[in-house]
């Protein structure tokens, strides 16, 4: 071989290195710290169906009361006979109308003690890998009716993807600044929004365990695609609920690729979501 052809491929394997190196530097950069620009919060659930009517049942009381007091003095200024007449003729209020409510209780998910994790696998250095990512930047509110659980509800469960952490820093930033994308300002937070929640049971006491499913809106690097996730939820006391919810999505629904560096092959598409939450009553 000659010298020429030589200096060629050395030429190459130069290039190529550099080139790779280039890629890994420009992940590492571009990926950040993973910090988050704020305090995880969500947006609150509008006011229940049942505190409106409980609203109700108080101007409704008040108005009786004004009648009842206007009625007995109107009664204190007639003679006796008419008085008597108007008491045969249009009987007095004896008891309050009221509407029957059981003011649910709304629970807000405690980021300290919960955590969102997603798990895939792939080949890292030829090896079967079980790649696992937590955070514990997760809020939302859950609204309970223990009067009629099919009344109950949930408020959008606001997760800080740019948190994400795996065991590896480079692959924290891959995730970042390539895959999901969370560097950037706009994809830091995704909003899961319940729109169905079915499989709730009849009746629901402290202590119990039930399960149901919640079918919402998932984004993902600014693609929304329908998630539902099966959720299994205790009661724990009248002030504090604990669940886990999964859902099972694809990467290629999302169009989420791979960086494309010599150590990492074989990612699989499917990736498995959970979410472990404890919630307090406000």
């Amino acid at each position: 071989m000659s010298r020429n052809s030589n200096l060629g491929i050395v030429a190459l394997i130069a290039f190529v290195v550099g080139a790779g190196v280039g890629v890994l530097g420009y992940i590492y950069t571009v990926g950040g710290s993973g910090e988050a620009s704020a305090t995880i919060s969500a947006p609150t659930l509008s006011p229940f169906d049942g505190e409106a009517l409980a609203t109700e049942n108080a101007v409704l009381r008040t108005q009786v009361e004004s009648l009842s007091t206007a009625a007995a003095s109107l009664v204190l200024e007639m003679s006796p006979e008419a008085a008597a007449t108007v008491a045969d003729v249009t009987p007095m209020p004896t008891a309050e109308p009221t509407v029957e409510t059981a003011a649910p209780v709304t629970f807000n998910i405690v980021p300290e003690e919960s955590q969102v994790t997603f798990t895939l696998e792939e080949d890292l250095q030829g090896v079967r890998t079980v790649v696992v990512g937590t955070t514990d930047q997760v809020a939302g509110q859950i609204q309970i009716d223990f009067a009629d659980p099919s009344a109950s509800r949930m408020g959008s469960i606001r997760i800080n993807i740019r948190t994400l952490e795996t065991d590896t820093e480079f692959r924290n930033r891959a995730i970042r600044s390539e895959i999901l994308q969370s560097a950037k300002p706009d994809y830091e937070f995704s909003d899961f929004t319940p729109k169905t929640i079915t499989g709730l049971p009849e009746s629901v006491a402290v202590g119990d365990t039930f399960t149901f499913q919640v079918t919402g809106d998932l984004p993902l690097a600014g693609v929304t695609r329908e998630v539902t996730f099966d959720v299994t939820l205790t009661v724990v006391s009248e002030t504090r609920i604990e669940g886990t919810g999964t859902a099972l999505v694809l990467r290629s629904d999302y169009g989420l690729q791979i960086p494309s560096v010599p150590s990492v092959a074989n990612v699989t598409d499917e990736v498995a979501l959970e979410i472990q939450f404890v919630a307090v009553a406000q």
